[in-house]
C-alpha cells in the first residue's frame, strides 16, 4: 500500500491560492479605505460649518427640498443638528480625524498584506459588533442586519487567516506595490 505524497498533514490547515487571498485583502482594503475616506469628507464639511448656526442651516436645507420641518425626517435632521450645536464640534472633528487615520492605516496593512493589518482589521471590526447588534436589536432592518453581518464576515475571515498562518508557521510575504 503506497501513501499518496501530495497528501496534506491534517494538522496543517490548507493553503488558500494566493491571488484569491490576494484580492479578498485587497477588496476590503479598499472597503476600508472607502470609510476612511468618507468620514475624511464628512469631516471637511463639518470643519466648514464650525462657525454656521447649525438650526439655520439645516431648516433652509429642508426648506430647499420643499420639505416641511414637522415632518419625521426633516424633524429628525433639525432635532440632530441642535445636538450638534450644543456639542465641542473641535472634538467631533479630531475623534473623526483618528477614525479617518485608523481606517487608512488598516486598509494600507491589509493591501501590502502586512500581519499588523489583519490584526488590526480582526480586532476594529469586532470591536464594532456589539453596537451593530444593540443598533439591529434597536431598529431592525435589512441594512443593519447587512452591515452586521458584512463586518462578522470581514471579522471572520481575518481570524480565519491569522489562524491559518499561525498553523502553518507562516508570517504573510508582503505583497508587490502592483
Amino acid at each position: 500500500m503506497t501513501q499518496n505524497p501530495i497528501q496534506a498533514d491534517p494538522g496543517v490547515p490548507p493553503q488558500a491560492h494566493p491571488v484569491a487571498e490576494r484580492r479578498a485583502m485587497r477588496a476590503i482594503a479598499l472597503f476600508e479605505a472607502a470609510k476612511g475616506l468618507t468620514a475624511l469628507a464628512a469631516s471637511l464639511g463639518m470643519l466648514s460649518l464650525l462657525h454656521h448656526d447649525l438650526h439655520h442651516v439645516a431648516v433652509a436645507l429642508i426648506s430647499h427640498f420643499g420639505l416641511s420641518p414637522g415632518d419625521h425626517y426633516p424633524a429628525m435632521l433639525v432635532r440632530y443638528a441642535d445636538v450638534l450645536a450644543d456639542s465641542n464640534r473641535r472634538s467631533l472633528v479630531l475623534l473623526a480625524m483618528g477614525y479617518v487615520t485608523l481606517r487608512l492605516v488598516e486598509a494600507y496593512g491589509l493591501w501590502f498584506n502586512r500581519p499588523w493589518g489583519q490584526w488590526l482589521a480582526a480586532l476594529s471590526g469586532a470591536l464594532y459588533v456589539p453596537f451593530e447588534v444593540r443598533h439591529l436589536v434597536h431598529a431592525p432592518s435589512a441594512i443593519s442586519a447587512a452591515v452586521l453581518l458584512g463586518n462578522l464576515a470581514v471579522v471572520a475571515y481575518m481570524v480565519y487567516e491569522l489562524w491559518r498562518d499561525r498553523r502553518r508557521g507562516v508570517v504573510p510575504v508582503p505583497s508587490s506595490a502592483t
